[in-house]
């Protein structure tokens, strides 16, 4: 029997004590290189069930201004990939979340797949979500990834075709994460009723919890879709709130 792997681990236990799992975003080095760390634990002593650390890019195309604008600062400081992978050694073992890396292609490919993949696992890494490499391209590396432990999860939106989610439902991931503000028009009540239609086909379409994300920055967003969401993602919410000097435990504690 196949193990179940750390990031679904994470999700069903919240989902069992009756909550959502929670899965903070923030990009590597922000606000600064010596309080991102600091961060990244108080996220885990908060609550968080995963993390999201943000690989920062020249070119973040799936990104808002706000993620955007926050990854150009983390580059400015010299975070790079390697900085990334040495430090997570130092603080992995003090944290119980799951680690997921969200990051782009480019950076990964220059840096090397395999030796990512070898640094990732020996970093305590679980999972990576790469948001411009589509199935027909991460389909040759998703051998090697899982020789070495992670789990590569797939982004749908909500004009993400039933035929499309069973094929990465193929791929067996740890979660599925669905970008809930793409297309999304009208009234509020209209947005939902979509996305509640959307949430039920990726449910039926994916063996595996869905988790939320794109837009959200309070716990009332979910209140019409609560029974179809097993975790959600906060990013840019986050990172606003880090930046205005207030801490991660605040936010944290307003989504328990």
């Amino acid at each position: 029997m196949k193990k179940e792997n750390l990031l679904t681990q994470r999700i069903n236990e919240a989902v069992r004590r009756g909550r959502k799992a929670l899965i903070p975003f923030v990009p590597a080095g922000f606000p600064s290189k010596d309080a991102f760390w600091d961060i990244i634990l108080e996220l885990d002593d908060s609550g968080a069930d995963i993390i999201e650390i943000g690989v920062p890019f020249s070119d973040p195309v799936a990104d808002g201004p706000i993620v955007e604008s926050a990854s150009i600062r983390c580059l400015e400081q010299g975070v790079s990939l390697s900085w990334i992978m040495s430090e997570l050694l130092k603080y992995r073992e003090k944290l119980r979340a799951g680690i997921v890396l969200m990051g782009y292609y480019n950076p990964f490919l220059q840096y090397g797949l395999r030796r990512l993949s070898t640094e990732a696992e020996k970093a305590g890494v679980n999972g990576l979500i790469i948001p411009d490499l589509i199935l027909e391209e991460v389909r040759p590396h998703l051998e090697l990834f899982g020789d070495f432990h992670l789990s590569f999860t797939p982004l749908v939106g909500l004009n993400t075709s039933k035929e499309r989610m069973r094929e990465y439902s193929g791929i067996s991931p740890a979660f599925v994460y669905l970008v809930s503000v793409l297309g999304i028009t009208g009234t509020r009540a209209s947005a939902d009723r979509l996305l509640r239609a959307k949430l039920a086909e990726v449910k039926e379409a994916f063996d595996c919890p869905v988790a939320l994300g794109f837009g959200l920055s309070s716990r009332a967003q979910l209140d019409p879709i609560a029974d179809l969401v097993d975790a959600v993602v906060f990013g840019s919410a986050l990172i606003e709130h880090l930046d205005s000097g207030r801490k991660a435990s605040e936010f944290m504690k307003a989504w328990k």
